[in-house]
């Protein structure tokens, strides 16, 4: 039976100091070899220096990108990269003010690779010279649901601010806006548990389930 002096007891992550000989490989950190690796990675990634984790993920990460727009200091952006770190999404793009809450991202931010563009004009020419389509997401008069679009495969996944959602100028530049089933009394989601949503919608879509850890 547990004690009450067990009942706050948290779990320590990672793992400590390694164990026997250190491993013969550059990819590893020597300062986490002697003193253990407590960071919010995957088990395959232990010890690894983090640019050695950038480059590995690089080989796999997939074709879509995803951007925010950052007009109103959204705090919902550190949850948006977080998510689009797990799913390897190619970069997160910042459209707006450079500033945002890196809170959320849960230090998911060193390793995913991030951009940022004055407003989404800059966006757009980005976009267009990588043959990137842009997908709106906003529950909009005229949206395509989210359920029966095959999402682009090469693309930029565009989310608004919590609130305003998407700009005028997004929807604008947008091939294509996408709307989430929504059956309650609300009128739009949270814009990071939206980001997340079509996220997953492009991975079942698009990705090769065999490479998920």
């Amino acid at each position: 039976m547990t004690g009450p002096s067990e009942w706050g007891a948290r779990e320590e992550v990672g793992v400590g100091p390694w164990d026997g000989p250190w491993p013969d490989d550059p990819r590893y950190d020597p300062e986490l070899l002697e003193n253990g690796d407590r960071r919010n990675v995957v088990d395959p990634y232990r010890y690894w220096r983090r640019e050695a984790i950038v480059s590995d993920v690089d080989t796999r990460r997939h074709p879509f990108h995803v951007a925010i727009e950052n007009f109103q200091h959204d705090h919902n952006i550190g949850t948006v990269v977080r998510t689009a770190n797990a799913f390897a999404a190619a970069a997160v793009h910042i459209v707006g003010r450079r500033r945002w809450n890196r809170r959320g991202a849960m230090v998911t931010d060193r390793y995913q690779h991030l951009e940022h563009h004055e407003d989404v004009t800059g966006l757009l020419a980005h976009a267009a010279a990588r043959n990137l389509a842009v997908v709106g997401v906003d529950n909009t008069p005229g949206a395509s649901p989210l359920e029966t679009v095959e999402l682009p495969r090469d693309c930029v996944l565009l989310f608004g601010q919590e609130g305003p959602g998407l700009s005028g100028a997004a929807q604008e530049v947008a091939s294509v806006v996408v709307s989430i089933a929504q059956f309650g009394t609300t009128r739009s989601i949270n814009a990071g548990v939206a980001a997340g949503i079509v996220m997953h919608t492009w991975v079942r879509q698009h990705a090769d389930l065999g490479d998920a850890w």
